[in-house]
């Protein structure tokens, strides 16, 4: 069973800058408040939250709270893609950020360890769950919007407005950040993290208003499957297995990428001002490469991109640690901007690559469920793992750049098993139709007006 997701006429006129305020501005605020837990877990947590332990076994505990909220982030691609593929992408896409808002403005308003005990963990732990249950159905649902209305020839780069959103959102947190840790360390412990928090929780509503303006998917609703995601496990098991694999690599490099980093600039010396002023050179690189992997990936293909980044980045992992060992601040700031700019190569490309494996009609519930699965696996234990193979080795980085490698060869292998899709027409994406081969295909010489670049 198939079915085209067609955009009302409102949709197909749509220029790529108001597909990536949609899309992309939504998931930059989604990935802000993220990474401003995980600045957070490394930075205040262990001693807010967490006390009583040294500060790199307090990383570690904060770390695995972090990783609580990915726990809940399949339940929430099932659900928001469930209801996506029943009754349209504009609703789910809402609901995800006033949740996701409201959750981050209340973790800035929890009492702390030694206000009220025990329970000021377990509030934490809570609303990170909730959020993760947000962002389950987040990313898919914001970028199936850019895909589903591009141009033919331009659905990596569309797709990927949502990755240029995260680096977006990892810029702007970090920079955050980078101000308040330039107070007092009392001011910080004190009061001064909360900010960020609450900053994103407010800034949600600006993503909200944009997304209640977004024109409503003709869809006829009585021909998608009454459960979406078992229709897509049974049709397509293959590659929901694959999919999975892919998001488990990408997602756990990403976060040793963004987040076990901060952590390791400070226990080589780098103070948190330093530390951050890198991740903000980093997130720099990373929104300007994504959106130039994607149109490569237009161009050439999903998989050459995808698999020739992850190699690259895995490998340049090695050069990494020693160059940030240094500790020569011009050469860790050209450490963190290639490792984004590697990071960019998969992540740009992911969003199309995945959700063009499925048809539309299970389109939502397919790539909410193997992406966040993948996360949750991945993402949800990365700094933990990486921060406890850290204090296994000593302190010595090799057990991360291995763990880096493995989970390379995982996102490697999967992305070689799924099929080249780019010059598959949107309308048989999923289908078994449509080449995916050869210099040109018929979309590409049979233009109509509403699939010409914007």
């Amino acid at each position: 069973m198939t079915e085209t997701v067609r955009p009302s006429p409102e949709a197909r006129t749509a220029t790529g800058a108001r597909t990536f305020f949609i899309s992309g501005f939504g998931t930059a605020l989604e990935f802000y408040d993220f990474i401003i837990y995980g600045l957070a877990a490394a930075i205040v947590f262990p001693t807010v939250f967490f006390p009583g332990f040294d500060h790199t076994v307090g990383t570690l505990v904060a770390f695995a709270a972090f990783g609580s909220g990915f726990i809940a982030r399949p339940l929430g691609g099932v659900v928001f893609g469930h209801f996506g593929d029943r009754i349209g992408r504009k609703a789910m896409l809402v609901l995800t950020l006033l949740i996701m808002g409201g959750s981050t403005f209340l973790i800035g308003c929890l009492p702390v360890y030694e206000s009220v005990g025990v329970a000021a963990p377990v509030m934490l732990v809570a609303l990170r769950l909730v959020q993760g249950f947000a962002a389950g159905g987040e990313w898919g649902g914001a970028s199936l919007f850019g895909i589903e209305n591009a141009p033919e020839n331009r659905r990596g780069l569309w797709g990927s407005f949502t990755s240029a959103g995260i680096g977006i959102g990892s810029l702007f947190g970090t920079g955050v950040f980078t101000v308040i840790t330039l107070l007092p360390e009392e001011q910080l412990q004190a009061w001064a993290w909360r900010v960020p928090f609450w900053l994103g929780g407010l800034l949600v509503l600006v993503g909200v208003v944009a997304r209640s303006r977004m024109p409503h998917e003709e869809r006829r609703t009585d021909r998608a499957p009454r459960v979406p995601i078992l229709n897509a496990v049974k049709r397509h098991p293959r590659q929901m297995l694959l999919a999975i694999g892919v998001a488990f690599g990408y997602n756990t490099l990403a976060y040793i990428g963004t987040i076990f980093t901060v952590t390791y600039a400070e226990e080589r010396g780098y103070d948190y001002t330093e530390s951050l002023l890198l991740q903000v050179a980093g997130s720099i690189a990373f929104t300007l490469a994504v959106p130039a992997m994607a149109m490569l990936s237009d161009r050439r293909g999903r998989k050459p991109v995808v698999i020739v980044g992850t190699l690259a980045y895995a490998g340049f992992f090695f050069v990494y640690f020693p160059l940030v060992d240094g500790h020569v601040l011009g050469l860790a700031t050209l450490a963190y901007v290639l490792v984004n700019v590697l990071m960019a190569a998969p992540q740009g490309c992911i969003p199309a690559f995945l959700g063009e494996q499925f048809p539309a009609a299970t389109r939502y519930s397919s790539i909410s469920a193997t992406y966040q699965t993948g996360a949750a696996l991945g993402g949800g234990t990365a700094a933990t793992a990486a921060t406890a193979l850290f204090i296994a080795y000593d302190n010595n980085p090799i057990g991360v750049g291995l763990y880096s490698g493995a989970a390379a060869l995982v996102l490697v292998l999967c992305a070689w098993g799924l099929r080249e899709t780019f010059r598959v027409p949107t309308a048989q994406l999923g289908t078994g139709t449509g080449t995916g081969t050869g210099a040109h295909d018929a979309h590409d010489t049979q233009r109509t007006p509403d699939t010409q670049p914007v």
